[in-house]
């Protein structure tokens, strides 16, 4: 009496918990939402979104096949008295099995060695971007717990939001003023970290006009769940009128505003006509210390890379003079 209703539970119990699975996974689709890494709006998301779906078909070959027959053999040699599955104590190989389930994950595996080695070299994230228009450059800080986001050559900064025009690469140059944090706009292309005394370089585009979501996707204490930030892709003739705004309408970053800024704390979002010169470059050498230079360049602008060898090479000097 109390075989099957255990036996019973072993089947439902996994059959609940794969379609539960399986509602899951589909019902963000059915309901109108979506997985933003596979919605690519720019040539670096599609490209992550294809080494993605064509990773999942090459580990499907072999994980599939593996579950259903695992399945299939419990299932057939099941203890069940009248089983007529055929009883074999004794073997122990066969050359075909051995040949089949070698040989094909030998194949999967070096097919993936070689598609992921081709999109890790194509998807560098400090190689630009091939387009008719020349990049613009935005200089990204993480702080505690906000993004500062400059543009050197517009002249302004903003808090907490990114406008950048669609279909132009933009050139990100990434550090920060606080705890390590990753920098991420799913739509448009993988994570990447900032980090205080480095200055990490990443080439993006949008295709498309619109708004993205973006995000800081490393713990860096309390309020790191609010590092959050929305992306405006516009027209460039729309772009232009929104710097111009911003230079008319809002204040200028001083230097009290910035330190004032970088406190831990969050923050709405902002807009400032102006800011600092050279503040990317002295936030990327704020933890220069006894003439040991930031540890990476990472393709970043001749101005920061200036910024760091003067650092260094004025330290080194200050300890020659006490030397001497």
């Amino acid at each position: 009496m109390n075989k099957k209703p255990r036996s019973l539970t072993r089947i439902i119990i996994p059959v609940v918990l794969t379609l539960v699975t399986i509602a899951l996974i589909v019902w963000p689709m059915l309901a109108g939402g979506q997985y933003v890494v596979l919605d690519p709006k720019g040539p670096i998301g599609a490209s992550q979104r294809d080494l993605i779906v064509i990773s999942t078909i090459l580990c499907a070959v072999i994980i599939v096949p593996v579950l259903i027959l695992s399945a299939v053999i419990v299932w057939r040699y099941r203890d069940k008295p009248d089983n007529k599955a055929a009883y074999e104590p004794n073997w122990s190989h066969s050359t075909k099995a051995e040949a089949i389930w070698w040989t094909v994950p030998i194949i999967i595996i070096g097919i993936l060695a070689i598609v992921t080695i081709r999109y890790t070299y194509d998807l560098e994230p400090s190689k630009p971007l091939a387009h008719e228009k020349a990049p613009i450059t935005i200089q990204v800080s993480s702080l505690d717990w906000k993004w500062l986001f400059m543009y050197p050559e517009q002249g302004i900064a903003t808090v907490n939001t990114l406008n950048i025009p669609a279909d132009r690469p933009v050139k990100f140059e990434l550090t920060a003023d606080s705890p390590m944090n990753s920098f991420w706009i799913p739509q448009l292309g993988g994570q990447i970290y900032t980090m205080s005394g480095m200055a990490m370089t990443l080439y993006l585009q949008a295709d498309h006009e619109g708004k993205y979501w973006g995000s800081g996707a490393n713990f860096t204490g309390e309020h790191f769940g609010e590092m959050r930030f929305d992306v405006n892709a516009t027209s460039d003739e729309d772009f232009d009128k929104w710097v111009a705004d911003v230079k008319q309408n809002s204040q200028p970053l001083t230097t009290e505003g910035y330190s004032a800024l970088a406190e831990p704390g969050t923050s709405n979002v902002a807009y400032y006509s102006a800011f600092p010169e050279g503040l990317f470059q002295n936030i990327v050498t704020k933890y220069v210390v006894d003439g040991q230079s930031a540890h990476s360049k990472h393709g970043t602008s001749n101005e920061a890379s200036g910024a760091i060898q003067n650092a260094t090479d004025t330290s080194n000097q200050d300890e020659d003079k006490s030397a001497n």
